[in-house]
């Protein structure tokens, strides 16, 4: 009869930051970019991880696609047709596009988060900024997802549950490794404050 590995204890005051840096910031952004205005939310100490780079090739070719076939609808809608009011809402469609195409990789590289010893931050955003600090006691579910494009690219996204619903957090653009360690983490810790998960 074999006996099963023994598992590392784990540290009841939060995870180590230090045995997980090297899987959660694999091909991810090297530092978080913060808004210019002196007015804007501080980053804090710590070490703050970042979403994989293939997030925001990803959301190009989400984005690149919609703009596409927006713009070969309206095409096709003048040929069958004749008529051109179907440009009104095809060029509102493609103006917002492709906005969203040229602020995609700022916008991706302004996501991070931190694991502390009480609770994951996670921060978003440059022009309307948004920092959400989940207590590790509060989790109630860390679901990961992903579709066929995210698959494609290896990466994933994390979402954190909680009592309260405008607590909850997703973490889009996560590479594979790094959702599924993070996810354990956050699951072990939970486990050792008996709450939550």
């Amino acid at each position: 009869m074999t006996t099963p590995p023994e598992t590392p204890p784990q540290d009841p005051s939060g995870p180590d930051p230090e045995r997980s840096a090297g899987v959660l910031d694999a091909g991810t952004y090297d530092r978080i970019l913060e808004p210019r205005s002196e007015r804007r939310l501080p980053l804090g100490d710590g070490t703050w991880h970042q979403l994989a780079r293939a997030y925001v090739r990803v959301q190009l070719i989400t984005q690149g696609a919609v703009f596409v076939l927006v713009l070969a609808a309206a095409v096709v809608a003048q040929a069958i047709t004749g008529v051109q009011w179907q440009w009104i809402p095809a060029g509102v469609i493609l103006v917002v596009t492709l906005v969203g195409l040229l602020i995609t990789p700022r916008q991706a590289r302004s996501f991070g988060y931190q694991l502390r010893s009480d609770d994951l931050v996670f921060r978003r955003g440059i022009l309307w900024q948004r920092v959400v600090a989940v207590p590790y006691g509060r989790m109630q579910l860390v679901d990961i997802t992903h579709g066929p494009l995210d698959r494609g690219f290896g990466i994933a996204q994390l979402k954190l549950v909680t009592a309260a619903a405008s607590t909850g957090v997703t973490i889009p653009g996560l590479t594979q490794d790094a959702a599924e360690q993070l996810r354990d983490t956050l699951v072990a810790v939970a486990e050792t404050r008996r709450t939550g998960l």
